[in-house]
Formats: structure tokens, C-alpha cells, sequence
């Protein structure tokens, strides 16, 4: 009986095993790439993210100062107030005793009414100054939130990969990529917006 062709088992097994490793090792360098990428953008986002908040806190520190020089000025405005109804309490008392008030007295309640109006606009004003940074701190803390999701993502994606390394499987670096595409939406969102 004739032999068959002869196939050298051996040799084609060694040439599958180093396919199979060639493969693999593109994987895995896609992978690492990747995940550099995941890691950069992560470290960029959570440095946004500090920022951010850091300048929010300023705002809000700021707004707080705004806020007690306003009651300061408000402060001010009520005692200016008094003054001018000690004034026409003085007058009033002059009139019951049946005597002509001094002649300074009405002079002083128009100047503490004048003095009043200048105060209040003073007030107005530091509570506008006071909105305006709140109203910044408030937009920056919405900022601050979407880089802190976008941190959170990359970090899912990089542990994603390193199971995707280990594994070798292509779906679980797959998922990688698309956690760290919604952490690239979510910085960008917050850049945006």
C-alpha cells in the first residue's frame, strides 16, 4: 500500500504557535497604545478638573467677601437711617416744647437721606459683583463635574485594557475604547458648555 504525502506535523504547529504569538503581540501593542492615550487624556482631564474647581472655590471666597461688604454697606445705609430719625425726633421735640428746631437739623436729615442713597447704590452694587461671581463659580463647578465623569470613564477604560492585555480578548479592548470615547465626550462637553 502506498504512503500518503508526508506533512511535517511538527513544523506547521511551530509556524501556528508563531502566527498565533505575531497575532497577539499586535494585540497587545494596540492595547498599550490605547491605553497610553486613555491614560494621557485622563491625567489632562483630571487636571481640568482641578482647575476648575479650584477657580470655582476662588469665585464662591470672592462672592463671600462681596457678600460682607454688601451687609456692611446695608449696615451703614440703617444707620444713616437712624441718625436721620434721631434728627427728626430732635425737630419734633422742639416743635412740642413750642420752639423753633435748630437750624442744622433739617440740613442733617437731607444730608442722611443723601448719604443713604449713595450707600444703597454702594450696596446694589456689590451684590450685582457678588451674583456675577456666583453665577461664574456656579458655570465652572458644572464644568468641574463633567471633567471629574470624564476622569472617572478614561480610569474604566485603562482597567478595561489592562483586562483586555491579560485576557487577549478583542471585545474587552473593544469596550475600552468606547468607556474612554464617552470619558472624550464628557471633557468635551465640559469645554463646550
Amino acid at each position: 500500500m502506498p504512503e500518503g504525502p508526508e506533512v511535517d506535523t511538527d513544523k506547521l504547529h511551530e509556524t501556528i504557535h508563531e502566527e498565533a504569538e505575531r497575532a497577539s503581540s499586535r494585540l497587545i501593542r494596540a492595547i498599550a497604545l490605547t491605553t497610553a492615550i486613555l491614560a494621557a487624556l485622563a491625567a489632562l482631564a483630571s487636571l481640568r478638573a482641578g482647575a476648575t474647581v479650584n477657580e470655582a472655590l476662588a469665585l464662591k471666597t470672592e462672592a463671600t467677601r462681596l457678600q460682607g461688604e454688601a451687609s456692611d454697606q446695608w449696615a451703614y445705609y440703617q444707620a444713616k437711617g437712624v441718625k436721620a430719625a434721631v434728627q427728626e425726633a430732635v425737630g419734633a421735640s422742639w416743635l412740642a416744647a413750642g420752639k423753633e428746631p435748630p437750624a442744622d437739623s433739617a440740613g442733617k436729615i437731607e444730608r442722611y437721606a443723601q448719604e443713604q442713597e449713595s450707600i444703597r447704590d454702594k450696596a446694589v452694587e456689590k451684590e450685582k459683583e457678588r451674583d456675577a461671581k456666583e453665577r461664574e463659580a456656579e458655570h465652572l463647578l458644572h464644568q468641574h463635574h463633567h471633567f471629574a465623569a470624564a476622569v472617572a470613564l478614561f480610569q474604566v477604560s485603562i482597567a478595561l485594557g489592562a483586562v483586555a492585555a491579560l485576557t487577549r480578548v478583542r471585545l474587552v479592548w473593544a469596550a475600552s475604547v468606547l468607556v474612554g470615547l464617552g470619558g472624550l465626550l464628557s471633557a468635551g462637553r465640559s469645554l463646550l458648555g
